[in-house]
């Protein structure tokens, strides 16, 4: 840690170095020869403008290519003139940096495009030179086609498309309505099925699949501003559980004008690729039990479907695929005989203990993908000519990566490392390391792996550096997410950081990953089908496991509890349905009533509302059980888990007489990444715990 990072505080150096993400190499792109590495990063640990950088794979050697503030656009997160949907689209991916935070390139890989404040550039990987494009309005998401000579972009819903030699510009399509879109993904597709582009260009670089969004039968609703009361509210379209979805249909559009429909049946567009392979599109059933591969004739529209993959519950959305090898079969993820398994052509190629979490890239016929064989571990591995090989380092931890005419990047972090290691090899030799600049925490982190309860449940458990093992018995936190498509325990140093510091605070710290949690399989995940609050059982099988495993360091009767988001739920559920377990919780954007939420996620594990599901795993109605101190933290900007649901529930606890605190965050968004509302929100949390605990 540099000096001027040891006078700050975690909290603050927390919240400036966004998690300790900024100055971390990220978005890599190889080029097709395998020579050079195109890649994001910051210029240091705090440093929030993210500038476009190259790694010469021969010379080891890297160089700046733009820099965001040398072009005199304003590149900080705070000071960036965004469009609307632009920053709706970084609030959908969590992006909290500012500056070249996104980028397309050609085929080859000698030019890329990217928009700052909405202005779109055009830069020449070899020699830097940037120039700046003319545009009618605000540039969303533009993409060059394969051989670099136009670019298309969305600017307020048209799909435009520009020359970039002579700067000639048309329009492949208009709106038909304030509400219609054309060439972005809804709130839908972004949030819940990562994806977050709405255009596709064809290999010919011709003509594009565009998909047109009408918002028209959603639900409005309005995020309000009350500190600032001469603001008006800002309208969203919200498609809440058991109501409607945007209507997305698709469009083959060419630049001599032609326009093709391309229907499908299903209520979501999962995704799209269009490769000399074929143009494919993957839909899902609106019960998420159906999803189709089709392969779409682009010049009828016609689709022909090429998998149909069923389950009882949900059919779960795979990143990566569909994905071809050089001769054209499929590569794809289902499941299967009790496992996530990679399918090539129509063979599983992976043991059903091997749970594949995403398709990486495919190299000819070399797919590169992420697995774990254990829960707690995200490995890259490869399947190349009927064989499965395991990718870089032995070390346990997680891992992604990419590849690309013979040369493979490799992102890991693992228990030892303080920041994520970036190691390129050619031809399976190494050649060398993209440095990372983020700052470091300084942190002694003293995390134990464990398998804790009746469940074998991952857990992690933290104790203060201080503290010598059976010494004391220490009050005790759980630091949960708890809920499905995410985990908390995991190789890796860096997610224990905040649960560290918490345990710095006089805290042993208890994280759980119950069911419904990735990596131990779908019969796993799908236990939660039908009912959210049992993964309240497992914090508490997994608190239980721990004590019986630290007997003399955990004091079971004063055991606090918190989380944001899902984690904000479960901790909420805690103290209402046991508080003979829990002592008091602070609850941050937490969902209080699923009909509140949305329509993709809610419903995949709770079906409709008219089911009969929902009341079980909401909150208000369990109101007047509140006997616990319970601290609602919500910011009022959400309009992902909007504030309603802490509103509401306090409302219920108001009307049951059941004292509690509810701390709004105003013009905070569910990511609260300004650096003093995120550090104060810390601070404001030890003192609450340590009040209603009696932690001295």
């Amino acid at each position: 840690m540099t000096e001027s990072f040891s006078r700050l505080s975690f909290p603050r150096l927390h919240a400036r170095t966004r998690r300790f993400t900024l100055g971390v190499p990220r978005g890599f792109t190889i080029s097709p020869d395998g020579g050079r590495v195109v890649f994001l990063r910051t210029k240091s640990g705090t440093d929030p403008v993210t500038c476009l950088w190259e790694f010469d794979v021969e010379s080891r050697t890297e160089r700046l290519v733009v820099d965001p503030l040398a072009l005199g656009v304003g590149g900080g997160a705070a000071d960036e003139d965004l469009p609307p949907e632009e920053r709706a689209r970084r609030e959908r991916s969590r992006e909290s940096a500012g500056g070249v935070v996104a980028y397309a390139t050609d085929a080859n890989v000698h030019q890329a495009v990217f928009a700052l404040s909405g202005e779109l550039h055009l830069v020449d990987l070899a020699t830097g030179a940037v120039r700046s494009l003319p545009t009618p309005g605000p540039v969303i998401d533009p993409r060059l086609n394969p051989a670099g000579t136009h670019v298309a972009y969305v600017t307020g819903g048209h799909m435009y498309v520009q020359d970039v030699a002579t700067g000639e510009q048309f329009t492949l399509a208009t709106p038909e309505d304030q509400l219609v879109a054309y060439g972005l993904a809804e709130f839908i597709a972004a949030e819940e099925m990562d994806r977050m582009r709405g255009y596709w260009w064809a290999p010919s670089g011709d003509r594009l699949l565009v998909a047109r969004v009408d918002e028209s039968p959603v639900g409005l609703w309005h995020i309000a501003d009350p500190a600032n009361p001469d603001r008006p509210p800002v309208p969203q379209r919200y498609p809440a559980a058991g109501t409607d979805n945007a209507e997305v249909s698709l469009f083959v559009l060419g630049l001599d004008g032609s326009r093709v429909a391309v229907p499908y049946e299903h209520e979501y567009l999962v995704t799209a690729s269009w490769s000399e392979h074929g143009l494919n599109i993957v839909t899902l059933s609106r019960d998420q039990r159906t999803m189709r591969l089709l392969d779409v004739d682009p010049s009828t529209g016609a689709a022909t479907t090429l998998r149909e993959d069923t389950d009882a519950a949900w059919v779960e959305i795979v990143p990566g695929v569909p994905g071809r090898l050089s001769g054209g079969t499929l590569v794809w993820v289902a499941d299967a005989e009790g496992g996530r398994r990679l399918f090539v052509g129509d063979q599983p190629v992976t043991p059903p203990s091997l749970q594949v979490r995403a398709v990486l890239d495919i190299d000819g016929d070399t797919v590169l993908f992420q697995a774990s064989a254990e829960p707690t571990e995200v490995q890259v591995w490869t399947f190349s000519g009927g064989t499965l090989s395991k990718v870089g380092p032995e070390e346990g931890g997680v891992y992604t990566g990419t590849t690309a005419g013979g040369t493979t990047v490799i992102v890991g972090s693992t228990l030892e490392s303080e920041t994520p290691v970036t190691r390129v090899s050619r031809a399976d030799k190494p050649r060398g390391h993209i440095a990372s600049l983020a700052a470091r925490p300084g942190l002694d982190v003293r995390v134990s792996l464990v398998r804790a309860g009746s469940r074998g449940l991952s857990t992690a458990v933290l104790f203060p550096s201080w503290h010598v093992p059976g010494s004391a018995r220490l009050p005790v936190l759980m630091d949960p997410y708890g809920g499905p498509h995410a985990q908390r325990v995991l190789t890796t140093r860096r997610v224990f950081l905040e649960s560290q510091w918490w345990a710095e605070q006089g805290f042993a710290v208890v994280v759980a990953d119950g069911r419904g949690t990735p990596g131990r399989g779908p019969a796993f995940e799908r236990e939660v089908l039908h009912d959210l609050s049992l993964t309240l059982e497992d914090q508490v099988d997994a608190l239980q496991g721990a004590a019986a495993l630290y007997p003399g360091d955990l004091d079971l009767s004063r055991v606090g509890i918190r989380g944001w988001s899902f984690g904000g739920y479960l901790a909420a559920l805690a103290v209402l349905r046991r508080p003979d377990v829990f002592h008091a919780a602070i609850a941050g954007a937490p969902v209080t009533d699923w009909r509140l939420y949305d329509t993709c996620y809610t419903e995949r594990y709770l079906g409709h509302p008219d089911e009969g599901h929902y009341e079980g795993s909401s909150l208000l109605a369990d109101a007047e059980k509140l006997e616990r101190p319970l601290l609602l933290v919500h910011g009022l900007a959400d309009d992902n888990v909007v504030a309603a649901h802490t509103l509401r529930l306090s409302s219920a606890l108001l009307a049951a007489g059941r004292p509690h605190t509810v701390l709004p965050l105003s013009g905070v968004t569910h990511m609260t990444p300004q650096e003093v509302v995120a550090e104060n929100l810390l601070l404001l949390q030890v003192d609450f715990l340590k009040k209603a605990l009696g932690v001295e």
